[in-house]
């Protein structure tokens, strides 16, 4: 069985991967930003453990993934939390999953959640050192990040997923695809046997698409780990 650990936990596709991944036998380390959001969520009595912290405070980031590397290393590593809208959009959807590759014991296999949404994302990374990003630019962001890990670190599978429009708190009550669908594909790239390609997938409901066009080139992806590292002072090693 894997050890997996899930951010974003509390909520949404990362409280239904989690209790998948649990359902399914795997050790699951459950992220949340603090305690009363797990303990109102159900889960603790089905996960190996929990970690804390606000995935906004550059801080608490880095003393997650310490609290996370208590556990060893991870077999695959689901960065699932997001906003929408807001302040933090930069910091939760792209900077937090970056610190924590960056920090953590480099797992087996990554796996970071996209939206098709990233398509509107713009190339211009000027919002790296401004801090004013849209949704679809920090999802193109970190869809590169995961492009970019699949090259640099052969040995870790590392993939991108669109979950589709699912009616979580974040996608709304509107949304037109199918929950289960929107976490299934998560937790077969952190366990399933037999992936095609093996990393550096773009994914939506187990097929692989074409993302942006940004994400899969060389320059882009140099470009933006480079400004990550300028922006949280964390080199990618």
């Amino acid at each position: 069985m894997a050890l997996v650990l899930v951010t974003g936990a509390a909520t949404g596709l990362g409280l239904a991967t989690a209790q998948a991944l649990a359902a399914d036998g795997h050790d699951v380390v459950a992220h949340a930003r603090n305690p009363s959001r797990l303990a109102g969520a159900g889960l603790l009595d089905q996960v190996r453990g929990a970690i804390y912290g606000n995935l906004a405070e550059h801080q608490e980031v880095v003393a997650l993934a310490g609290q996370a590397d208590e556990y060893g290393r991870f077999d695959a590593v689901i960065h699932n939390a997001g906003v929408l809208t807001g302040p933090d959009v930069l910091a939760v959807n792209t900077l937090a999953p970056y610190i924590l590759t960056a920090r953590l014991r480099t797992p087996h296999r990554l796996v970071y959640l996209s939206s098709s949404m990233r398509r509107s994302g713009s190339a211009n990374l000027q919002g790296l050192t401004t801090g004013r990003v849209s949704y679809e630019d920090s999802k193109l962001y970190v869809t590169a990040l995961a492009a970019a890990i699949a090259s640099r670190c052969p040995e870790t599978a590392s993939h991108a997923v669109d979950p589709g429009w699912v009616p979580t708190r974040m996608g709304g009550p509107g949304a037109t695809d199918d929950l289960r669908a929107g976490h299934e594909t998560q937790v077969w790239l952190a366990t399933g046997q037999d992936i095609e390609p093996r990393t550096g997938g773009y994914w939506y409901h187990r097929h692989t698409q074409r993302p942006h066009p940004a994400a899969q080139d060389a320059t882009f992806q140099a470009e933006l780990i480079a400004g990550l590292e300028a922006r949280t002072g964390i080199s990618l090693g």
